[in-house]
Order: C-alpha cells, then structure tokens, then sequence
C-alpha cells in the first residue's frame, strides 16, 4: 500500500492466565466472553497503548486478517480528511445491517465519511484519537469486554463521536475468499448455542407481527432523524495476483 504499518504481537490468552480471571462487563452476563475474545481485547490494547504514547493526533489499528482496498494507501496516507470531531472512525465493513446520518462527508479518493448511529460488528479496522486510546484504556484497565462492543456499541460508547466510512476501506478475509473463518465467530456461536441463544422455538405469529411493527416504527423515526439503514458496502480490494 506504500505507507509503513507497526506490526504488534497479538496477545496468547494461554500465555496470560490472569486476563481471563478479570471481571466481564455486565452484558456478557448471559454469554461469557471467550478466551479467544478476551486475548483479542488485550490485542488491542497493546495496540492503544502505542497510539496514547505517540506524538500523531490520531493511529490506525487493523488485524491481520483484513483484506483491503486498491485506494487505502492513498487514503491512510494523509489523516486531513477525519473530522476534527471524530473520536473514532470505522473503516472496516462486516456486511450487516446499520444505522448511518445521511448526512455525507467527503473524504476524497471516491470515499465518504458519515456518523455510526447503531452497533457495527467488527473491530478489524478503525482509526481513533489519541485521547480516545487512552480513554479506552482506562475503560478496560480492570474488565473484559467485547473490543467492538467497546468501540461501536451505542450504549457503551456513549459521549463518543464514531464515524463510519463509506464504501469501507476493509474488510475480513472470511467475507472475501472464505479463506480464515473467524475462531471468534465460532466460539461465539458455540457459546450462544450453549447458554439457549440460538436454537430457540419459532416465535409465536402475534409476537412476530409485534416484532415486524416495532422494525416499521424503528425505521420511521430513522427516517425522521434523517438517519438510513445500510449495509456498508465494500470499495473495489487491492488485486493479489
């Protein structure tokens, strides 16, 4: 891509016992957090640390697993684009349903800039501020949470101001090729499937068309606030061959 990246050793849960003995975040309650998940949080903590210790207003963090498109070393190589808003910024896609502003910022190279008003799964790549590595940090300093829950749960990132970037710089391996499917997403399954999750009974018809209503009224008021449902799409990926 032509810009220099800093390769961080991800963190072994195996290696590091006494990570998976600190407390979880209330929203595991029900389902744990894997120790797959858990050594992923500290990966990117590691990765936080170097962005609160560094000069740059800004770092980019990407796993190693994400396939990217032609044009991001053309984008990720001059940060003048970022709002001088933006806490974080959302550059991956993870192909499910969202919430956006329709509100359109241009971020050159074809790319747009809007703000992430509902969860996002994935934490494969996202840049963030300095201060918001540190605040981060200091979030998880004693419990466990989900890394993309952190980051791109409108509840837990409340006070936070997330963008995502549209079409999506990158994009996870699995989703592309079908090359690595994602151990977090296997266990996570398997987890769900264990605590009832998944599996369940097919609701009851008044229950589905309650359901069915509460989306058409979700997607009213999106609609008032000037908000869009939107499947993130995928800019055109940097050829391999």
């Amino acid at each position: 891509m032509g810009i220099g990246f800093e390769r961080v050793a991800g963190i072994d849960g195996k290696e590091r016992p006494e990570l998976m003995l600190q407390p979880q975040h209330a929203i595991h309650a029900i389902r744990p957090l894997s120790s797959s998940e858990i050594a992923c949080l500290h990966s990117h903590r590691a990765c936080w640390t170097i962005i609160a210790q560094d000069e740059a207003p800004y770092g980019a963090v990407f796993e190693d697993d994400m396939v990217f498109s032609s044009k991001a070393g053309a984008l990720l190589g001059d940060t003048s684009w970022v709002p001088a808003d933006a806490d974080v910024v959302k550059l991956e896609t993870f192909f499910s349903t969202t919430v956006i502003q329709r509100r359109r910022t241009s971020a050159g190279h074809g790319f747009s800039m809007v703000r992430l008003r509902k969860g996002h799964p994935g934490a494969g790549g996202y840049l963030l501020s300095r201060q918001t590595a540190r605040d981060f940090l200091e979030a998880t300093a004693q419990v466990n949470i989900a890394t993309d829950d952190l980051i791109f749960n409108p509840i837990l990132s409340a006070g936070k101001t997330i963008y995502q970037l549209v079409p999506a710089l990158c994009a996870q391996d699995q989703f592309i090729g079908g090359k690595l499917p994602s151990l977090l997403d296997q266990e996570r399954d398997a987890a769900r499937t264990a605590s009832g999750l998944m599996g369940r009974q097919r609701k009851p018809m008044a229950v589905r068309i309650s359901r069915e209503a509460g989306r058409t009224a979700r997607w009213i008021a999106d609609f008032c606030r000037f908000r869009q449902r939107i499947v993130v799409p995928l800019d055109p990926i940097e050829a391999t061959d």
